[in-house]
């Protein structure tokens, strides 16, 4: 194959194959034969913009014969990173991993180093945790909503998906002062007291999308060339996907009953009642529809926050973590020493290894934290859910019409922040 040429070049009868190729398209032409298998580069865009993917794609007309993909244009070095920061420090860097479901990435490493420290987390911070996370895997969810509709020509529900999310957002900086990197969830509880009148703010935000998500489904359900689009579309054989490391609600629509809440239940949500959507049609309509449901198991699981929130302190007893009380610190000198150290030289965590899991909105999310007895982690590895699931994506695209490619790409909901760690 020859590349890099823009225009067609024609071989005589003493060569066994003729080239085309223009700007980066070839194309080959057996001798003898009428099948022309077209080399087609889907992305990437631009470096600055997000979702920076390319896809090499081989046609036999409009049908797939091959899809690989390409990753790699978004390495952040996250994972190496945090060696050379203290625990505490380590928290933005989460922030950054799955950019559109922060929260959890918190959780998870929050989760991992409270277990090397043997912390006791009060009941009202996990409640407020699970509650946070619960309106995180909404937002996610509505981004991809819209956005995947926006794709296949549904354009109203993209900007209703928007409309929402903005709403969550606005609840988010009511907390942390941020919309997204929130940094908000910290090793040993909470970074800030949650402010006054959160519960109305919250109630309402949580009211009106429980309207808006049984709309949504309507409008789509009902659109014939949604559910032409969709249904039947982007199947694979159940024990691949597992092989593959697919999970989340690609794996739920494929019958399977994996849910992290539920199978290793953490942060108090053993004492939540929720149900874990399955379908079993396993297409893209299913990723829809599992994810839908979803959103309405986290507005159940919100609203239970709300009704029974624990009363008493947001952040662990532990001094020797976590910085004191800034009121404290201006009239006692040990309050004062504590922040000055904890700050400068961090805290040092027990020699172990943890691997600690949560279900984020795209999946199995795992990290694992060694430490070598210091205030720096000797290393984290993070199992992240677009990673397993993008691994899917040749083998679910081999044998569809590119036309569809997009559909079943969009049912993914892959971050490649989440991927390029």
């Amino acid at each position: 194959m020859i590349e890099g040429k823009t225009h067609v070049e024609s071989l005589d009868a003493r060569h066994e194959l003729q080239v085309a190729d223009v700007s980066g398209l070839a194309v080959e032409v057996p001798p003898g034969s009428s099948v022309r298998r077209m080399t087609l580069n889907m992305g990437p865009q631009h470096p600055s913009t997000h979702g920076v993917l390319r896809v090499v794609l081989e046609l036999d007309g409009e049908t797939i014969l091959s899809a690989r993909p390409e990753i790699g244009y978004l390495h952040t070095g996250i994972e190496k990173q945090f060696e050379v920061k203290k625990y505490q420090q380590g928290i933005p860097l989460t922030d950054r991993v799955d950019y559109l479901a922060n929260l959890n990435n918190n959780l998870c490493y929050s989760l991992a180093v409270e277990r090397l420290l043997q912390l006791e987390i009060p009941p009202k911070a996990q409640w407020m945790r699970v509650m946070l996370c619960e309106l995180t895997r909404i937002a996610s969810h509505l981004i991809w909503l819209g956005t995947h509709a926006l794709d296949i020509g549904a354009m109203t529900v993209y900007f209703y998906c928007f409309r929402e999310r903005e709403e969550i957002l606005k609840i988010f900086e009511m907390f942390s002062g941020q919309r997204m990197m929130t940094s908000y969830i910290r090793i040993g509880g909470l970074a800030l007291e949650p402010p006054r009148g959160w519960q109305t703010a919250v109630s309402k935000v949580i009211e009106r999308l429980a309207r808006g998500i049984e709309e949504y489904h309507e409008l789509l359900s009902s659109n014939p060339i949604w559910v032409n689009r969709t249904k039947g579309v982007g199947s694979l054989p159940v024990d691949l996907m597992l092989e593959l490391g697919v999970t989340g609600p690609m794996i739920r629509a494929a019958g399977v009953n994996m849910d992290s809440r539920k199978d290793c239940p953490h942060t108090s949500y053993e004492k939540f009642d929720f149900d874990v959507p399955i379908r079993t049609e396993n297409d893209v309509y299913a990723r829809f529809d599992v994810r839908m449901e979803e959103m309405r198991q986290s507005v159940r699981i919100v609203r239970q926050a709300l009704a029974g929130m624990p009363s008493g302190p947001w952040q662990a007893d532990a001094p020797h973590v976590l910085l004191p009380d800034r009121e404290r610190m201006k009239t006692q000198m040990e309050s004062l020493i504590y922040h000055f150290k904890i700050v400068t030289e961090g805290f040092p965590v027990p020699e172990g290894s943890v691997y600690q899991v949560v279900e984020s909105p795209r999946g199995e999310l795992a990290y694992y934290v060694v430490s070598d007895g210091t205030a720096r982690p000797h290393r984290v590895f993070m199992r992240t859910p677009s990673f397993g699931n993008l691994q899917s994506l040749g083998a679910m695209l081999e044998g569809v019409l590119i036309a569809d490619s997009i559909a079943v790409m969009g049912s993914m909901d892959f971050v490649l922040g989440d991927v390029d760690r």
